[in-house]
């Protein structure tokens, strides 16, 4: 695939303070591009043209009488369609959904609205958030722009594409069990999931409410921390949500301090794509070549991670859509419907060790930030499978996609940690993901590594 035109968000929020640009040339240029691409890619459920159009023309008259409120104003934006607009059709991506139209905003979509953002739109996800590939039966199979025959990876796919191939600057995403990652690494951007509660989920259908996470995906380290900044922070409406300010991670990330990366070999580089491992390694020697500190850490605990995070996932989403899927089990599509009706077979005493390990996985990642600042891991342990495809190949053995898709980036929502998929390279014109993770509400150096690969990487353009 190759990049096009399109600004990134520091580029445009800078042209748009100086008049360079309008809010209304941005909308249109996304406008234009969801016109010529999207029949094809099925980035998004809805296209909010008319509106973006009159955010747009809010945005350039508030900018021309001095009202700036920050980076994201006059940004054009992606939502994922678990999160609800006010007055707005929500459908999570489901049939059942169809029409349903909320009288409440998530509060990030709220903080969107406040920083003056311009929503472009609502993107395509795997049907509920419950699957990796964003093969959607009822909203059409969204494709990886880079092969429109691979998956863009989900469950947040409609929205990293939308990034990818320049549909909007930027995009809002959610992350259960890598839902932000998977999609980031398979379309060659910058996914962030944040800390547990860092931006608020009021507002976010739930798949797992202690897993559940909303984050970001964007075209660079410096773009995800824009908008991280400007969505994050308390929101009293939800429990989960952290009592803590909105997070500076933009001006964080000129920190000079030297950063110290662990890698971990038994689990993130075990039964890993051979070609993939490549890549991620090499990019670990420039990186050390460039003056970052490399070394080696130990996570035993993780070997029981996939376990606990099966159990816990399955289990609170099948008690989530329980009564709805007896009601109108025929409403779901089948592979979703599969998965929540496995999620009533663990026990609770399942969930109950599941929990136990939780913690030791916890303490075993607190124990590794005390030696090093971040931990990096391929995104994906495989190659971008296709579209439809099962299984996949995996150095010479037949593996099951959906898990490999899933296994490396799931340990952070475990344990509520922050993590962050960014391009590292491309392989057979593919691109290949770096996972970031970082110790909690460590956003910031999550990025500024981030920012590191971008630099020897090359990229963002």
């Amino acid at each position: 695939m190759t990049e096009g035109a399109t600004p990134s968000v520091a580029e445009a929020a800078a042209r748009l303070a100086h008049g360079q640009v309008s809010a209304a040339e941005l909308t249109e240029q996304c406008l234009a591009t969801i016109d010529e691409l999207d029949d094809d890619l099925r980035a998004f459920i809805t296209v909010e043209a008319d509106q973006a159009r009159h955010r747009a023309g809010e945005a350039d008259a508030q900018l021309a009488r001095g009202e700036h409120k920050g980076p994201l104003h006059g940004i054009p934006i992606g939502v994922k369609d678990n999160l609800s607009v006010a007055g707005r059709v929500t459908t999570m991506g489901s049939a059942i959904y169809r029409n349903h139209v909320t009288n409440e905003s998530a509060g990030v979509v709220e903080r969107l609205d406040a920083a003056g953002a311009v929503r472009i739109g609502k993107t395509n996800l795997h049907e509920f958030a419950l699957g990796v590939t964003t093969e959607n039966p009822h909203f059409g199979i969204c494709r990886n722009p880079w092969d429109r025959t691979r998956t863009p990876g989900g469950s947040s796919g409609g929205s990293a594409v939308a990034v990818a191939t320049g549909m909007a600057l930027a995009a809002i995403g959610s992350d259960t069990s890598g839902s932000i990652r998977i999609p980031a690494g398979a379309c060659g951007i910058v996914g962030l999931k944040p800390t547990y509660g860092r931006i608020s989920s009021f507002g976010c259908f739930p798949e797992a409410w202690t897993l559940d996470h909303v984050g970001v995906l964007a075209r660079s380290a410096l773009d995800a921390a824009l908008v991280l900044d400007a969505v994050s922070g308390h929101d009293p409406r939800v429990a989960s949500s952290l009592p803590l300010p909105a997070t500076t991670a933009a001006a964080e990330l000129d920190q000079s301090r030297p950063l110290r990366i662990g890698v971990e070999e038994t689990f993130f580089f075990h039964n890993v794509d051979h070609e993939v491992e490549a890549v991620v390694r090499q990019t670990l020697d420039h990186l050390r070549e460039s003056g970052l500190q490399i070394q080696p850490v130990a996570l035993p605990s993780l070997r029981d991670a996939i376990f606990a995070l099966t159990v816990i996932d399955t289990a609170e989403t099948t008690a989530f859509h329980e009564a709805q899927l007896r009601q109108r089990p025929q409403d779901y599509g089948d592979d979703v419907r599969f998965l929540i009706e496995c999620g009533a077979l663990p026990s609770a005493v399942d969930y109950v060790q599941a929990q136990q390990i939780r913690a030791r996985v916890r303490s075993d990642f607190q124990r590794a930030f005390t030696e090093v600042d971040v931990i990096a891991t391929p995104t994906l342990p495989i190659q971008t499978p296709r579209i439809g495809e099962s299984t996949v190949m995996l150095n010479g053995r037949t593996e099951s996609r959906d898990q490999e898709l899933m296994r490396l980036v799931g340990p952070p929502n475990l344990v509520g940690i922050p993590a962050a998929s960014v391009p590292c390279g491309e392989l057979h014109g593919l691109p290949v993901g770096m996972q970031l993770i970082g110790p909690a509400l460590g956003e910031a150096t999550v990025l500024r590594a981030a920012a590191a690969v971008e630099s020897v990487h090359g990229r963002p353009h």
